[in-house]
């Protein structure tokens, strides 16, 4: 018996069949015969707050790149050790 397909009906029935609608195979489908789709899903409703900006953090970040001394060799190759660690699953 068939399990699996496209459709969720178990086993080789299909829905698209005009017997399955209730017409006769010469029918032509018309709207009442015809299946209604599945109401659309609604969007998914946030659940967290969203965060507040630190915008003392901000300003101090923008200093420090505007500067020339945001990025450094150090805080490089500290990026750099997180990201190997996250991609060997540390």
């Amino acid at each position: 018996m068939h399990r699996h397909g496209p459709d969720p009906l178990p086993g080789p029935l299909r829905g698209t069949p005009a017997w399955w609608h209730g017409r006769k195979d010469d029918d032509p489908p018309t709207p009442d015969t015809m299946p209604t789709p599945p109401p659309a899903p609604e969007p998914a409703k946030r659940t967290r707050k969203p965060r507040k900006i630190r915008t003392e953090l901000v300003e101090r970040v923008r200093r420090e790149i505007a500067a020339g001394t945001y990025d450094t060799p150090e805080r490089f190759q500290a990026a750099l050790d997180r990201l190997f660690g996250r991609m060997a699953g540390d």
